[in-house]
């Protein structure tokens, strides 16, 4: 696996229950501002692999990308976990965004 490829799938990882990051965000975080496309290439490929929350990540305007079956195991996922989607399926990323502001070396990263 590529180091970038690695630092997104931790991070897609430690995205706590109720929080939601978007792909750009974690594009950012993972050192790779404008590769928001590879995010969603390695979240589709690796999630289950590796178990990762995919249901967690959304995109930038704080909307379930996905659509059909998906949009909908999407949806129920983050409600079950407290987030409330508001009209037009938007998630107020004010609310749930989460901000990972440090790393501890290891690619770990926690608020």
């Amino acid at each position: 696996m590529q180091p970038f490829t690695e630092k997104v799938v931790e991070i897609i990882k430690n995205i706590p229950e109720g929080k939601v990051m978007t792909y750009g965000q974690i594009a950012r975080v993972a050192g790779s501002p404008r590769a928001a496309r590879q995010v969603v290439r390695a979240l589709h490929s690796m999630s289950r692999k590796y178990n990762l929350p995919w249901h967690r990540v959304v995109n930038s305007k704080g909307q379930i990308a996905l659509q059909d079956d998906d949009y909908h195991e999407q949806l129920f996922s983050l409600e079950s976990e407290g987030v409330e989607i508001g009209i037009e399926g938007k998630i107020d990323l004010a609310k749930y965004q989460y901000h990972p502001s440090e790393s501890d070396g290891e690619g770990h990263f926690f608020q």
